[in-house]
């Protein structure tokens, strides 16, 4: 069993949601629910790993709150 951290926003012209692995090449997707974006998701990295260990491009570390005055 393998864990991946995807990053999840929501498009302002389509309401959709879109989600990626950061630095994992193909691995994003669309819905319209979170629920049926994760799915989305888990069926787009299965099947990229059936080609191989996936090579990172860049490593996520997390995120930042930024405040400026």
């Amino acid at each position: 069993m393998r864990v991946f951290t995807a990053v999840i926003e929501r498009c302002p012209d389509t309401g959709l949601y879109v989600g990626y692995v950061p630095g994992f090449a193909g691995a994003h997707s669309q819905a319209e629910t979170l629920d049926e974006l994760h799915e989305n998701l888990k069926e787009v990295i299965a099947m990229l790993l059936e080609d191989g260990e996936p090579e990172f491009e860049t490593e996520f570390l997390g995120t930042q709150t930024v405040t400026v005055a």
